[in-house]
């Protein structure tokens, strides 16, 4: 399992676009952005990034899987 890479971010107005390898994972806007922006500072960067987007998955979906509340 490594750390997520890849993420970047731009403010545009007040918008805030990530991208992951160069492309556009997801655009926040109003409260959301404003709540980014404040957590960027004192957070790992990428892990939020990776967070907010949802590309956070590190290995523990098969066990997650197996889960009785998962269980079709």
């Amino acid at each position: 399992m490594g750390d997520p890479s890849g993420f970047d971010y731009a403010v545009r107005g007040g918008d805030v676009v990530i991208r992951h390898g160069g492309r556009v994972a997801t655009v926040l806007r109003g409260e959301r952005a404003a709540r980014f922006l404040d957590e960027v500072e004192s957070d790992d960067p990428q892990l939020l990034m990776a967070r907010v987007t949802g590309d956070y998955r590190r290995g523990n979906e098969r066990t997650a899987k197996e889960h009785p509340r998962n269980r079709g």
